[in-house]
């Protein structure tokens, strides 16, 4: 009897650790490679035989699995392959396996576009003429079919340190933050040692209708980490959002990664990519065939992947998986893969049930290097279509946020969660505020911050920016300057700036200082801002230069070309308000006073030879500004726009009264401003800016339009590269900018050139302006001269435009940009640049 005990005891332990084996996971990462070639093969199917478990290996032929069967049987196949099949004799653990494919006909280079094995062709192609029925049918498919439609949205973005190494883990200076490797986790779709850094949580409720067509998202719930106080977590949140966007597959075309790429069912896509039938399948009990696509050229901007089409006469896309070439010209991006399905509501429509988009980056595109890895995942509850909304739901912004959707509660989560957290990704909130509680990480982002941004915090205040110290121009010599300005630690609600400078070769001293008041519940940098700003400045500037977006004091802009002695000192009272909204819509009222006197060789002489010694104006500025959908990261003295498809309107009218506090002048002038970027996908897109200007009222020139000029080396995009600093003044203008990138569409398809990853961009800036004779000086009027010596000349433009052109490469070491510019017109003029010359920029872009 006690023998038959133990054997029912080791029998029953036995069946117990085969349990435990079988629900610990084998996790597999693995390769698929053309044997031949020793080429990855992406998008290639892998299946666990006898389970429903399978993936596809990504852009860089890589693939990730958690198996809990015993003794799984892998089974890889790719149309064009011999499929290959391996038992795997580990049941628990980690595995690291490459499968090598042996190539049976030319079919692949249909998908894959490795080489010239055998000329494709769209004519007699049953891929094509299917996807073509697809393309036909899509705006039947599409939900924005549907009359009206609504649904409960539960959006997850998380941000992981990819890749973390055990050398990683080890370092001495990362000591302190052992408790965070505690959060380690392996990605289920990369299958690397992830550690969790960003997490935003976002629930709505979203309403369609279609005629006339709207949408309407209100959000019920967000939450997310942040780092306040050291960066903009809402601006972190809105590029990652504008990274992350929402992916619609039946478009032409698809903006993601704040590009746009060409939809593989536009109907453009045949001309642009290679299809091939692979297969046939059931997806949720519906007969299908895969269809597989990719660029015909791999280092062009378009998708490569494989959709599933009904096979009926829906020709719906049920199904998709796609992701970007190895060789896409995208910097950054080592991998990217969107998973999208679609199921029946209801008999009434098809609506997204999976959605999907995972991006993992490397600075220098190291597939096993360390990163970062981004997820978004949403779910969709709650679908109602065809029912009829009421007129009031679409009222206001296209997306509110309810008062406390930031403050919502542990049961409020709890419950509007479509599906739990795992226990990582609940770790994840309070694991960064106890990062941020570490010293040694304050003093890291201290650092960081004054290299990034330029300022220095000392309690309340901050010293910078640091790039203003020191600089020097032809008529200050040496120019020293050291300024800063309080922080939120200080006061939430007002905000104090101050500057000293001084000029050692004309020993003039400069300050500024101003006074902020904040007329809402948050700090004068938080968007919408609605201020009211009162300042003083005493400094020196280069004429026309007050539209750049520039700090003339910078080092790096003090080395210019040409001769820059025409300069004014000048004394400005300014009071300001500006009201921003969410809607898109700003207007700001603006009250200056100004007194100008001429610096280096300027002079306002008269006809008579009499100089005036100072112009005074006093000016009221009512400014418009209406941008829809805008998003943008406020950093601490700038905003960087997250470029869209919607155009940016400005109108600026300023008036001034004569004899009000001095002035000498009475006149008008009125601005108007659009700037659009145009996306031509796949030929990349276009920047546009149109401008125009009319001024009433006889003025000095120096209070006329003083065309922007840039005599800097750095290309500057609003600003006329080639042009002297106060060579044109005008009192009516027009302009126009076109700056095209072409995202190397062509130097992708040139040999070895294709490597570089370079980008083509091409910019023409034309300028028409003209000076009435009113403004024009002459004995009968007082008017100051315009400028003219042996040096430089002043003038008003003639009937003919100012052009200049350029041509460029874009993207060299992913943030230079070279650009070969010539000056069309004006010639003749002295010292002005009538050979080409060479500009540069830096510029971070995927």
């Amino acid at each position: 009897m006690s023998l038959l005990r133990i054997v029912l005891c080791l029998s029953l332990w036995s069946v117990g650790q085969l349990n435990v084996l079988a629900q610990t996971p084998l996790k597999v990462r693995g390769k698929v490679l053309d044997t031949k070639t020793n080429e990855v093969i992406p998008f290639a199917n892998v299946v666990v035989l006898g389970t429903t478990q399978g993936t596809q290996s990504d852009m860089n032929g890589n693939f990730y699995l958690e198996i809990t069967v015993a003794s799984p049987v892998i089974k890889v196949s790719m149309v064009g392959y011999q499929a290959q099949t391996r038992r795997l004799t580990a049941s628990a653990g980690n595995l690291q396996t490459t499968f090598r494919l042996q190539a049976i006909s030319n079919d692949l280079a249909e998908v894959t576009v490795k080489g010239k094995k055998q000329k494709y062709r769209n004519k007699d192609n049953p891929a094509v003429a299917l996807v073509r029925k697809v393309i036909e049918h899509k705006d039947r498919n599409r939900p924005e079919s549907l009359d009206f439609y609504q649904y409960n949205r539960y959006e997850k973005l998380e941000f992981d340190l990819s890749n973390i190494s055990e050398k990683f883990r080890n370092k001495r200076s990362l000591r302190k933050f052992d408790f965070v490797f505690d959060h380690l986790d392996t990605s289920k779709i990369t299958g690397k040692v992830n550690l969790p850094m960003y997490l935003k949580e976002t629930v709505s409720e979203v309403f369609y209708r279609k005629n006339p067509e709207t949408r309407k998202e209100r959000i019920q719930g967000e939450k997310m980490t942040g780092l306040g106080g050291y960066i903009d977590n809402n601006g972190i949140k809105l590029y990652l959002e504008a990274l992350y966007q929402d992916v619609h597959f039946y478009d032409n075309n698809i903006l993601l990664l704040t590009n746009q790429f060409l939809s593989p069912v536009s109907p453009l896509a045949p001309q642009l990519y290679r299809y091939v039938i692979v297969d046939t399948t059931v997806f949720h009990q519906t007969p299908c065939i895969s269809l597989g696509f990719a660029p015909r050229n791999a280092s062009d901007q378009l998708f490569q992947g494989v959709m599933l089409v009904a096979l009926d006469s829906t020709y719906a896309v049920r199904k998709v998986e796609m992701g970007f070439s190895k060789d896409i010209n995208v910097n950054f991006v080592t991998d990217l893969k969107i998973v999208q399905e679609f199921d029946w509501v209801e008999k009434k429509g098809l609506m997204l049930s999976k959605d999907e988009l995972s991006i993992e980056f490397n600075l220098l595109k190291k597939e096993n290097g360390m990163g970062l890895f981004g997820q978004r995942s949403v779910s969709y509850q709650n679908y109602q279509l065809n029912e009829p909304l009421p007129e009031t739901i679409f009222t206001g912004l296209k997306t509110e946020t309810l008062a406390n959707a930031n403050q919502q509660g542990d049961d409020f989560w709890a419950k509007a969660r479509h599906q739990p957290l795992s226990s990582k990704e609940q770790g994840i909130y309070t694991m960064v505020d106890s990062v941020k509680k570490v010293p040694a990480f304050q003093r890291f982002m201290n650092t960081a911050s004054f290299l990034l941004e330029g300022y220095k915090p000392i309690g309340g205040f901050e010293i910078g920016p640091v790039n203003t110290f020191y600089s020097f121009n032809p008529i200050e010599g040496l120019r020293l300057r050291l300024g800063g300005r309080t922080t939120p630690k200080f006061s939430e609600r007002v905000a104090f700036e101050t500057y000293a400078a001084y000029g050692f070769k004309d020993q003039q001293p400069k300050y500024f200082a101003s006074a902020t008041l904040s007329l809402t519940n948050h700090n004068i940098y938080t968007y919408p801002i609605r201020h009211l700003r009162l300042s003083y400045q005493n400094d020196i500037k280069i004429p026309g230069q007050e539209l750049q977006f520039v700090q003339e004091d910078n080092f790096l802009l003090s080395f210019k070309r040409g001769v820059n002695n025409k300069m004014t000192y000048n004394q400005v009272y300014a009071l300001d308000f500006l009201r921003e909204s969410r809607t898109g819509l700003a207007w700001n009222i603006n009250f200056k006073h100004t007194r100008q006197t001429p610096a280096g060789v300027l002079q306002f002489q008269q006809s008579n030879g009499e100089n005036i010694p100072q112009l005074t104006t006093t000016e009221w500025t009512l400014g418009l500004r209406y941008a829809p959908n805008e998003q943008f990261y406020q950093g601490k003295n700038y905003r960087i726009p997250i470029v869209n498809r919607y155009p940016i309107i400005q109108l600026r009218y300023t008036y001034a009264p004569q004899h009000w506090w001095g002035s000498a002048y009475e006149y008008s002038r009125l601005i108007a401003m659009l700037n659009k970027r145009m996306y031509v996908s796949p030929l990349g897109y276009a920047d546009i800016t149109l401008e125009a200007g009319k001024m009433w009222g006889q003025v000095p020139y120096l209070l006329l339009f003083v065309h922007r000029a840039n005599q800097t080396y750095a290309f500057q995009p609003e600003a006329y590269n080639l042009m002297n600093f106060l060579e044109f003044v005008s009192d009516r203008y027009a302009a126009v900018f076109i700056d095209y990138h072409l995202n190397g569409f062509f130097l992708n398809k040139i040999p070895v050139l294709n490597r570089l990853k370079w980008r083509e961009v091409v910019t023409c800036k034309t300028l028409w302006g003209g000076l009435s004779e009113r403004n024009t000086p002459q004995a009968s009027n007082t008017l100051p001269q315009l400028p003219f010596d042996t040096q430089t000349q002043t003038s008003a433009l003639e009937a003919r435009p100012y052009t200049e052109v350029s041509i460029g490469v874009e993207n060299i070491f992913k943030i230079l940009r070279i650009d070969l510019l010539q000056r069309m017109t004006y010639l003749d003029k002295p010292n002005v640049a009538n050979k080409p010359a060479i500009r540069f920029r830096m510029k971070f872009d995927f």
